[in-house]
């Protein structure tokens, strides 16, 4: 067998183990965040940080759910150098996070502590969150979200892929409607 069938293989039986409540929980807290007028906040590292803006340009655009990332350099470099790298995501949510939002955070290992001390600031302030991670299933973030997605497998790429399609198809079923992939 090639190794991309092997590869297909392997990603396959990762998606397969998506779970439909979480699914229908993160697609529940999404539209509600919108009914409440309120905006979704995603932020992520690297490749799961890329990922957040995209993902917040699809929400905006094709669902018509507010929705804005923290992926500008001076944003930042602005709050890790005046709060550290360990805080810049919590203090740009007190900048930026109003009561009626939901926060979206990423982290493939689930151990990053500027994704872990925001989870930890949206508990303490009862905003909504979902959190995707990886990797070990006792990593710090998977049980700090109302919905924690986590993906049971320890490569990066794996991973922010499964991430990645778990969140398209929750725009593509927002957007399109559950019967779109029958047509």
């Amino acid at each position: 067998m090639s190794y991309l069938n092997q590869y297909q293989m392997k990603f396959l039986q990762i998606i397969d183990q998506f779970d439909q409540q979480e699914f229908d929980n993160c697609e529940a807290l999404l539209k509600s965040c919108s009914a409440r007028q309120g905006k979704v906040i995603l932020a992520g590292n690297g490749g799961s940080a890329a990922m957040a803006s995209h993902i917040a340009v699809d929400l905006s655009k094709v669902c018509s759910i507010r929705a804005i990332n923290f992926n500008e350099a001076d944003l930042i470099t602005c709050y890790a150098n005046d709060y550290g790298h360990e805080n810049w995501i919590k203090e740009a949510l007190k900048t930026y996070a109003d009561p009626n939002d939901l926060v979206i955070l990423i982290s493939s290992s689930g151990n990053s502590k500027n994704i872990v001390n925001a989870a930890k600031y949206c508990n303490l302030k009862n905003i909504d969150l979902i959190t995707f991670s990886g990797f070990s299933k006792d990593n710090k973030i998977n049980k700090l979200g109302k919905v924690n997605v986590w993906v049971n497998n320890g490569f990066y790429n794996f991973v922010e892929m499964a991430h990645h399609l778990f969140l398209v198809a929750l725009v593509d079923s927002i957007s399109f409607g559950r019967n779109f992939i029958e047509k």
